[in-house]
């Protein structure tokens, strides 16, 4: 089909990554990613919950540089900002799962690698350090040839996505017509693309299981409240991945911010704790990183960057993305990431 030229870029580039897409996206697919579940109220929510922490930057601390290098669960990166997994990649741009991870190689960051990719793991190639999103069969043993392959390509960790017993409803891209778009790339990865429902019963022991099938280290991705971090974490849990999904599962689900701050009092002095959902700038990756997150993922905006320029794009935000982080660090009074935990607004003191 004939796509409508995009319009001539004015202010943010990140700010205008959306309507882009919109432009070089068929219509069906840009509905599939733009789209929340149901009343799309937690996908509305996402950006404003970030906009509403504070900060109180230290001064007089003679910092005349920033580094943003940190480490994801052991693995060197050089920003803590990284690419949250998705699906529908090769659906986004012909190379799909490879351009991502080219792109944010390039930016030396993390990537999250769906297990509906359409790309085979072992051709992911080694650009750079990748992540597995699991989403576990009904009958765990399908998932063991996957698993293999992961490994074989070079996955770092696992990360077990708990939110998605099934796919949450999209009416908006539910009701797009399909026609013309190839998916026969759907789950490349499986010997049988048709696996039917993930597994509804998911429970403790799918962490060891996975841990010791694979040898990994597994997260456990989707969890949004405290006390449900520090089960995971007694089950062996590497780390607690916060996320509600981009809003696309339980609507009206809590926002990732205030899910962080009540996960990381729960159970960041023992685990990493990482973070998506929302996350357009800098700034809010500052946020992020002030409630106590290990690092913060971008999901939407990576795809749109995919579909605007391929690897070239996603490496444009991830730069950008990490330039702005770097200014408001040093405007907080911060030489690292990781001094950021101290920079939260403080409660009321009793009289």
């Amino acid at each position: 089909m004939d796509l409508e030229p995009a319009p001539p870029p004015t202010g943010r580039w990140i700010d205008g990554l959306a309507e882009h897409a919109r432009h070089a996206m068929h219509p069906a697919v840009f509905s599939y990613v733009q789209s929340g579940s149901y009343g799309e109220i937690s996908a509305r929510e996402a950006t404003r919950a970030w906009e509403a922490v504070r900060f109180r930057p230290r001064v007089l601390r003679g910092h005349g540089a920033v580094d943003l290098a940190t480490s994801f669960l052991g693995t060197p990166v050089a920003t803590p900002i990284g690419i949250a997994p998705t699906a529908m990649q090769r659906a986004v741009h012909p190379l799909g799962e490879r351009a991502m991870l080219a792109g944010a190689g390039a930016a030396g960051a993390l990537c999250g690698v769906s297990s509906n990719a359409g790309t085979r793991f072992a051709d992911l190639g080694t650009e750079g350090p990748w992540w597995l999103q699991v989403y576990l069969p009904a009958r765990r043993e399908l998932m063991l040839p996957a698993l293999e392959d992961a490994v074989a390509g070079g996955a770092a960790a696992l990360a077990l996505t708990v939110d998605t017993p099934f796919a949450g409803s999209k009416y908006a891209a539910d009701a797009q017509d399909w026609t013309g778009i190839d998916i026969s790339w759907w789950r490349v990865n499986f010997a049988d693309p048709g696996l039917g429902r993930w597994a509804p019963d998911l429970g403790l022991d799918d962490i060891t299981w996975l841990h010791e099938r694979s040898g990994l280290p597994v997260l456990v991705k989707g969890v949004l409240r405290g006390d449900d971090a520090q089960r995971c974490v007694d089950a062996g849990a590497a780390a607690i991945y916060v996320s509600n999904h981009g809003g696309r599962q339980l609507d009206r689900a809590v926002d990732t911010a205030s899910a962080l701050r009540e996960v990381v009092s729960a159970v960041g002095d023992r685990t990493e704790v990482y973070v998506d959902g929302g996350i357009r700038s800098g700034v809010d990756a500052l946020a992020a990183l002030a409630l106590g997150a290990r690092g913060v993922l971008v999901g939407r905006p990576a795809l749109y960057a995919l579909a605007v320029d391929g690897a070239r794009g996603v490496e444009r935000l991830l730069t950008e993305l990490g330039t702005e982080l770097g200014e408001v660090l040093l405007l907080a009074g911060c030489a690292t990431a990781q001094d950021a935990p101290d920079l939260l607004e403080s409660a009321p003191t009793a009289p």
